[in-house]
């Protein structure tokens, strides 16, 4: 069975490089263009042939990447050596999730039953945002099963405002009640 590879090994190992070289906006921005290569699909075929050299595939990462830092390049032509360029996406998520991280900046994975509008969208942020201690950037979900309110997942922790949640509970407790 293949061994799965995540990016968020390659993201940490740049992320570090970056920090030490000061060079973390420059990093982000080269592992952006990279994604964006990884989508092209009629590159990635190009990249892909086994019986492309080496050398060409170079070659044509080079001239597509233009003036990037020397460890996304690096990087690069080691992805495509593997054949994992496609990686790229993963990649540059993950190293944004550490810059950000080191920013002081926390993800909320956010659902909400309906989207929401700017004003709803700062509210929330500022809420879960309080809650955290930090400041927020929301990545938003809907998801119109939990019929109203929100969940937010920040890494391990979880907040539950849904309105199903809500109903859940009271139907609990009335359960409880009636047994009593």
């Amino acid at each position: 069975m293949p061994k799965r590879v995540s990016g968020k090994w390659y993201a940490q190992a740049i992320f570090e490089l970056a920090l030490e070289s000061k060079d973390l906006e420059r990093c982000q921005k080269g592992l952006e263009n990279t994604a964006e290569l990884a989508q092209d699909e009629s590159l990635m075929a190009l990249l892909e042939n086994p019986k492309l050299l080496f050398e060409a595939k170079e070659s044509l990462l080079r001239e597509r990447l233009g003036e990037v830092h020397p460890f996304i390049l690096n990087l690069a032509l080691l992805l495509v050596s593997k054949d994992v360029l496609r990686l790229g996406g993963d990649i540059s998520r993950h190293y944004r999730l550490f810059f950000d991280a080191y920013r002081g900046i926390e993800h909320a994975e956010v659902t909400t039953a309906v989207p929401l509008d700017e004003k709803e969208k700062e509210a929330i942020s500022k809420h879960v945002g309080e809650t955290m201690g930090r400041k927020v950037t929301l990545d938003l979900q809907v998801d119109p099963s939990i019929l109203g309110g929100f969940i937010a997942r920040i890494g391990d922790m979880l907040i539950d405002g849904s309105v199903r949640q809500n109903l859940d509970s009271l139907g609990k407790n009335l359960l409880e009640v009636g047994r009593s």
